[in-house]
């Protein structure tokens, strides 16, 4: 447990010295003009999720708050890794075949933000982030965007700080730190979550791939649980919604201001899953992944829910700061083998895709291609291994969009970061 004692050090360092971190180059937003009550702190406790009465897996609107906090009120969300795993520095690949997904994600919260009712939204600006000095990078078998590729369990352990990531594990490679919250949303009202049920179900049904409600490890227990009284209505953290949730989008770093409809009075604001960095995609199905401690702040906007059909954010300079000096890029094409159908479109049916060796249109066999495309290069440029390889893609390399309207051949890049290659 040594890891997370040093973590409370470096959250408990006096000012002089944060002022220095901050100084060698971690941000933190502008908060000089921001007067008003001390910060609310969420902290967290015990070993797991299921420990924390502020800890919550699954979303539904009668998960209660745990705390008020009024518009403009700094305050600090403790969060757990997004697996609320045990792993740590000697954990094998065996204990991440061991990892249960039913337990993801940990979320702190909900806060509820005095003064906003159901039509308003809320504008939450990330303050700070502070990183746990250590995290990890899976490949965790039966997920990931390659997953019908990579099947075998896999892990890189993580020694991290405010300025980068090193590891053991990927020698030479050093990641800077880009934190934000993987993460962040408020609670639905039963309108939307009936609508969210609904449409899951239907997709379900069809085959796609989807989860449905679970109650196994599920939290509030006594909601959402085996023997919860709303246990079929707790909706799954994996994918984003209208909410928010688990976005995955690594601009929303500190200093940027996410934008959230107000679906109940309060909002229920929430986060968790904090990644340490993140590469456009986390195509490998995990980023650097890491408890942390969260700063923030929030606003009402009154009636602000009608401009918001799900989350927007603005920022500044952050963009700027997210580039990369140095870069190597790789691109993808809607290009496969006859007779393969792509793990993605299996559920549409393989009569008319088999035979094709082009598709149309399709930006996810584009991205697909473009990944291996990448980890091709890294092992072949940088004897990585194909594991090294896909880890590093899923941290260090942006998926983008080249284009949309060359049909049938729409284009992806994949764009690497050259500058974590140290040594």
């Amino acid at each position: 447990m040594r890891h997370q004692l040093k973590s409370k050090l470096i959250w408990a360092l006096p000012v002089a010295a944060l002022f220095v971190i901050f100084c060698a180059g971690a941000a933190l937003a502008d908060t000089s003009s921001v007067k008003g009550p001390a910060p609310v702190v969420i902290a967290k406790s015990g070993e797991h999720c299921k420990d924390d009465p502020n800890c919550f897996n699954r979303i539904h609107y009668a998960v209660k708050p745990v705390a008020h906090v009024q518009p403009d009120q700094l305050f600090i969300l403790e969060t757990r890794d997004g697996l609320d795993s045990d792993l740590n520095f000697q954990s094998t690949p065996e204990d991440v075949a061991a990892v249960d997904l039913n337990r993801c994600h940990p979320l702190t919260g909900p806060v509820y933000v005095d003064g906003a009712k159901r039509g308003d939204s809320i504008d939450v600006t990330v303050v700070d982030i502070a990183p746990d000095d250590f995290g990890t990078t899976t490949i965790v078998p039966g997920f990931g965007f390659l997953r019908d590729v990579f099947r075998d369990p896999y892990i890189v352990h993580w020694n991290l700080n405010r300025l980068e990531a090193r590891s053991k594990d990927m020698p030479g490679i050093s990641v800077p730190m880009n934190a934000f919250m993987g993460t962040v949303g408020v609670l639905p009202d039963k309108p939307e979550l009936d609508k969210w049920l609904k449409r899951e179900k239907e997709l379900a049904d069809a085959g796609g791939a989807v989860l449905t409600p679970q109650p196994v490890e599920a939290l509030p227990a006594d909601l959402c649980g085996v023997d919860g009284t709303n246990k079929d209505e707790c909706v799954r953290t994996v994918p984003p919604r209208e909410n928010g949730g688990n976005l995955d989008t690594k601009e929303t770093v500190v200093g940027t201001t996410i934008h959230f409809p107000c679906y109940i009075d309060g909002c229920g604001l929430f986060a968790g899953d904090v990644h340490f960095a993140m590469g456009g995609g986390e195509v490998a199905g995990t980023a650097i992944e890491m408890g942390a401690r969260v700063t923030l702040r929030a606003k009402v906007t009154r009636g602000g829910a009608a401009a918001l059909p799900t989350v927007q954010f603005e920022g500044g300079a952050e963009l700027k700061k997210l580039a990369p000096s140095s870069f190597y890029a790789v691109s993808g094409l809607p290009i496969k083998q006859k007779g393969d159908v792509p793990v993605f479109e299996t559920y549409l049916g393989g009569k008319k895709i088999a035979p094709l060796a082009n598709m149309s249109e399709d930006l996810t066999l584009a991205a697909r291609n473009a990944t291996l495309n990448m980890i091709d290069y890294l092992v072949k440029t940088k004897g990585l291994t194909r594991e090294q390889a896909y880890v590093l893609t899923s941290v260090a390399a942006d998926l983008n969009v080249a284009q949309v309207v060359d049909f049938p051949n729409v284009g992806v890049t994949a764009i690497l970061n050259r500058d974590v290659f140290k040594d």
